[in-house]
């Protein structure tokens, strides 16, 4: 039997990109680096506002699909039960969507607002303290699950309700850009920025990860931490990958999600219960009092007079704008909302694939409340510990980070939990090791798995896409974020933040596209007076029953 065929324009198209991409960032890191750093400077400078508004806007949103009319639709129909349970979709959801970066960014994300605090606080003060403590709760909250959630709704109800066999932007996009355009030319551009989207995400997350990894296997084992061992990293999460793929859906990432959990909650238990643990919960409350009292202002913080100011000085050193130096949220909310953004429409493509059974409400609830809340036990505990071991002078990782020194700050904190109490610091580490191998394994996995997805051909039947397919994507994301790592050497942050911000401009329209589509098919498919009077129907399914029945 013949197994799936790839799209060969999709498939083609996209590799030319991701190839165009990475090529002169391998041959030539300097320069690469550097037209990365100006497409930074440019895109936040020029666009930041728009990031912004975007994301402010897809929270509303989903406010209104939740809480209205809407909220109860099913995805499959009124009798359509769940395929996984609740405990195992939220962890696929939960593992897939944050990966390692979240074991990177709760550790220690508060240390670079510490030295660095918005709204001009002073460095290193209780006030910049505090707000450390608060940031990354903004940054992993709400906002940021609410951009990941906004694609999954019109995916699975084009593939759960519409009866659409193969998951793509485009034919999300239908019910607005029409079928014609959708499964032209305007849809297979659609689809391959969607591609390089997802690869720029995801090589982001492994490019954070995977120094973290390194460091903490050179710790262990008593090595120097290297490019080589980057690669070594790399090479065990392909391996990993390799179980997974050959294992199916179910029980590949099924179950390297469901370990997952178990890890997650052995080494958060295990830090709260022998750390700080009064520091965690008072610093926690302190911090949630602090998001909801400044929600509104962070959401819309673009510091204009400091951009102005930077404008001025830079003009008059006969600099361009674009070199203008950077401020806090160009920095960073800005980033963080590009990354979100470049992450979104994979996050969507794949929790629409494990979301039958689910309602529109249930979903939005889990994305937004479940995964904001299981981000924020990270910084929570990890990120609230450390600062403690800093306050205390234990470590001084503020020193580290500012030295570009960020995984071994993470690894000496997982080493101070570990030693606190009990003689603890080994196993600690290598059960961090681990669980940030399968976080890292499974966004890979996912990863591939959409990307293989979007470019096979529609047969018009349910299939998986073919294992050598999903390896080539899992191959290609790993040269990816090689190639960002390579070009930034060791300052490879500014290199992994400006392909975020880059990627994600095109899919913003994208994105509202999908919304826009979505809304016209719910309107058609649920009049107004069926779901005032209670009724859960599937119009979308009887019709096309009834249009293969004919």
């Amino acid at each position: 039997m013949q197994g799936p065929k790839v799209d060969k324009i999709i498939f083609w198209t996209a590799l030319v990109v991701i190839v165009l991409f990475s090529a002169p960032l391998v041959f030539f890191p300097a320069e690469g680096k550097a037209v990365l750093g100006r497409a930074l400077s440019w895109s936040t400078k020029t666009l930041g506002w728009a990031y912004l508004w975007f994301t402010i806007g897809t929270f509303g949103i989903l406010c209104y699909f939740a809480l209205g009319r809407f909220g109860k639709v099913r995805f499959g129909g009124p009798d359509a039960r769940p395929e996984f349970s609740l405990p195992s979709w939220v962890a696929m959801l939960f593992c897939a969507g944050i990966g390692a970066s979240v074991m990177y960014w709760g550790t220690i994300e508060w240390a670079y607002y510490y030295s660095g605090p918005p709204f001009g606080i002073e460095p290193g003060t209780k006030e910049a303290t505090e707000w450390a403590a608060m940031y990354g709760l903004f940054h992993w909250g709400f906002t940021a699950w609410a951009v990941y959630c906004i694609p999954t709704l019109p995916l699975a109800y084009l593939y759960w309700n519409k009866g659409r066999s193969v998951l793509r932007l485009s034919a999300a996009c239908e019910g607005v850009i029409g079928s014609r355009h959708a499964n032209g030319t305007v849809g297979k551009m659609i689809d391959v920025l969607f591609m390089f989207g997802l690869i720029g995400g995801v090589g982001t997350s492994l490019g954070l990860g995977t120094p973290m990894l390194s460091a903490a296997l050179a710790d262990l084992f008593g090595v120097e931490r290297n490019f080589q061992l980057d690669l070594i990293v790399i090479a065990i999460w392909s391996a990993i990958f390799g179980f997974s793929v050959y294992s199916g859906l179910e029980k590949g990432i099924k179950v390297l999600s469901d370990i997952n959990l178990w890890l997650i909650i052995f080494v958060l238990g295990f830090s709260f219960l022998f750390g700080p643990t009064i520091f965690m919960l008072d610093t926690f409350t302190n911090s949630v009092g602090l998001l909801v009292q400044n929600f509104i202002e962070m959401s819309f913080y673009v510091d204009p007079v400091a951009k102005a100011e930077n404008f001025i000085e830079a003009a008059g050193q006969g600099k361009s704008y674009v070199d203008a130096g950077g401020t806090f949220p160009e920095w960073w909310t800005i980033f963080y909302w590009a990354w979100w953004i470049a992450y979104a429409p994979f996050m969507g493509l794949f929790v629409a694939r494990i979301s039958r059974g689910r309602t529109v409400r249930e979903l939005i609830a889990v994305e937004i409340l479940g995964g904001s809340f299981g981000c924020w036990v990270f910084f929570a505990v990890l990120g609230n510990g450390s600062m403690f071991f800093q306050l205390e002078g234990v470590l001084d990782l503020s020193a580290m980070v500012s030295d570009g020194l960020a995984p071994e700050a993470i690894v000496a904190t997982i080493k101070e939990f570990g030693g606190r109490t009990i003689p603890f610091t080994i196993p600690l580490l290598v059960v961090f090791i681990v669980l940030a191998f399968i976080f890292g394994a499974t966004t890979l996995d996912s990863s591939a798995y959409t990307l293989a997805t979007v470019a096979t051909k529609d047969s018009g039947e349910a299939v998986e896409p073919a294992r050598w397919h999903r390896f080539f994507w899992a191959i290609a994301l790993a040269a990816v974020s090689l190639s960002l790592m390579f070009a930034g050497g060791k300052d490879s942050l500014s290199a992994l933040q400006a392909a975020s911000v880059v990627v994600a401009l095109p899919l913003m329209v994208i994105l509202v596209l999908m919304v826009l589509s979505f809304m016209k098919w719910l309107n058609e498919d649920y009049p107004a007076d069926e779901l005032d009077e209670g009724k859960d129907v599937n119009i979308a399914i009887s019709q096309s029953k009834a249009t293969a029945g004919e």
